[in-house]
């Protein structure tokens, strides 16, 4: 299943090149709000709260009112997480949080699971150079992308995992990646990065895995129409 994904910065949509590089920007919400109405889920991220520069809190709570929206960015205590499941988000995306001195944060993730119950979260573990990266991909661990899934499964509903190396660059993503990890947990997967093309998205799809795809969207690669009315008609 390809999941679209809306990424907010300075009250923008935007996309980002490795997350740094900026690649567009819009104003008009509304209109991406209409164009992923029908997707059975649709990912949403803050990115000035993942920097701690700010929210976008007013353009979270448009969205996740109207589309299935699976929230994070800068999620980082359980208030913050009760919050956005009150704007309406379905579940919480965790990061950098689930990790403290380059180590899984098993007491934070098990208070976490225990209050906002572990189907409400999807554990983000984002790969760079092999090893797993944090606080906005600026800090690395030592922590391969398996030790880290299978520290955080008894925590989670679901793996978000994001080859960063492949993040915005239209090349296509790494597929034998996102099975090495699809193998080392018995949790849904979700993988983002470089996912450019619908032979990727259906490869995915053979082995259980939703697709998070944003810059193929929005530069016109992938027909976002037609994959709306595959869902519509599947």
């Amino acid at each position: 299943m390809l999941i679209p994904s809306i990424d907010l910065k300075g009250g923008q949509v935007v996309q980002l090149i490795q997350g740094e590089q900026p690649a567009l920007a819009t104003d008009d919400i509304e209109l991406w709000i209409s164009r992923f109405k029908g997707f059975p889920h649709v990912q949403l991220i803050d990115l000035d709260a993942a920097m701690d520069t700010g929210t976008n809190d007013s353009l979270l709570r448009r969205v996740a009112s109207v589309l299935p929206c699976r929230v994070g960015g800068g999620i980082r205590t359980i208030d913050r997480a009760r919050e956005v499941l009150e704007y309406g988000a379905e579940a919480v995306i965790i990061g950098s949080s689930l990790f403290k001195e380059g180590k899984p944060n098993i007491d934070f993730a098990t208070t976490l699971a225990s209050t906002i119950g572990r189907h409400r979260i999807i554990a983000a573990v984002d790969s760079k150079g092999g090893r797993v990266v944090i606080k906005g991909w600026t800090e690395a661990t030592s922590l391969t992308a398996i030790d880290a899934v299978r520290a955080l499964e008894p925590f989670c509903g679901e793996f978000l995992y994001t080859h960063v190396d492949k993040e915005g660059l239209m090349e296509g993503t790494d597929l034998d990646a996102i099975m090495t990890v699809k193998q080392a947990t018995a949790r849904r997967v979700t993988a983002a990065g470089g996912i450019t093309t619908q032979t990727e998205i259906d490869r995915l799809h053979e082995e259980g895995i939703d697709a998070v795809v944003g810059m193929a969207i929005y530069t016109g690669r992938l027909d976002i129409d037609a994959q709306k009315t595959r869902y519509l008609t599947d």
